[in-house]
């Protein structure tokens, strides 16, 4: 090792950015790689999402269709092999509520939850919930159980 060959660590050097604008000697000064004119070379220059150089931008040329309906509940989804894989893993034992599902993670405070009929219920529980399919509330009862409407 000598002055000529002299280099940080590999990996202590992390800056690669271009150093721009700072004179003509460095190859960045002058228009700093921005080239000339138009309005990419301007300072505060963003480019707007979608936006096709002028050409009508896809969203634009998309026909609207179908409508919103403001009135329609969504339900948070809680499948019967989802409640029987917690009373498998001993989170639950005897009845499930709001407050279990906001702890498990299966829906937030404010969501409306429905039971649905995937898998198979083998505990018996006491279900609260808003909603139960036909198929999930024959398995609850099949099983021992009972399902509470909120």
């Amino acid at each position: 090792m000598n002055l000529s060959n002299l280099q940080p660590a590999e990996g202590s050097t992390h800056n690669q950015n271009k150093r721009l604008g700072r004179g003509e000697g460095s190859g960045k000064g002058g228009t700093s790689a921005r080239g000339h004119k138009g309005a990419k070379s301007r300072s505060g220059y963003s480019k707007k999402i979608g936006f096709e150089g002028g050409q009508m931008p896809l969203q634009r040329r998309v026909p609207k269709f179908g409508f919103t309906n403001i009135n329609r509940k969504d339900y948070e989804g809680v499948n019967l092999d989802t409640i029987q894989a917690l009373v498998d893993n001993g989170i639950i034992t005897d009845s499930i509520d709001m407050t279990t599902y906001v702890a498990n993670r299966l829906a937030t405070k404010n969501e409306i939850v429905k039971i649905l009929g995937r898998g198979e219920l083998k505990a018996k529980l006491k279900v609260t919930a808003h909603k139960f399919t036909a198929t999930a509330k024959a398995a609850i009862e099949a099983a021992g159980g009972e399902a509470v409407t909120m």
